[in-house]
């Protein structure tokens, strides 16, 4: 099955209402209800609407998307950081160094790798510096850009 592919800003939208507390359920209840009001605050810059707009394309599409993941389309080196930051809570200089073509010694949990590999776009490429092993529940890895 091919991965579902998204905008990047609708990435950032989900991600960020998921990284504010919201769940997929109630995310999905308020899409089908056309209420959104409670998530005006959450991103003030962000327009839900096009959630809404989104969701009701393809209803069955958009719950894959938030239980089967997806690929970002295309991703800049910022977006990668702001994703990072967004589902996984990796910042520079903490969990990664920033390098002048990708993102170097990014230190990842073992049930977050899939999840990050599902995400990225074609224009990125992981290369892994360590393998996993069952003693050690992180992977650390490179993400160049291609």
């Amino acid at each position: 099955m091919e991965n579902n592919r998204i905008t990047l800003m609708d990435a950032y939208m989900i991600e960020t209402l998921r990284g504010n507390g919201i769940s997929d359920d109630e995310l999905l209840s308020r899409l089908e209800q056309k209420n959104i009001s409670p998530w005006e605050n959450v991103k003030p810059t962000f327009d839900f609407n096009e959630l809404i707009k989104f969701f009701d394309q393809n209803p069955s599409t958009f719950i894959s998307i938030l239980s089967d993941g997806y690929t970002v389309k295309f991703i800049t080196m910022k977006g990668l950081q702001n994703l990072l930051k967004m589902k996984f809570d990796k910042i520079e200089n903490r969990d990664y160094q920033l390098t002048d073509n990708g993102i170097s010694h990014l230190k990842i949990e073992s049930e977050s790798y899939p999840a990050l590999k599902q995400m990225l776009s074609s224009n990125w490429v992981i290369h892994e510096l360590t393998e996993l092993d069952g003693s050690e529940p992180t992977q650390v890895i490179s993400i160049l850009l291609v």
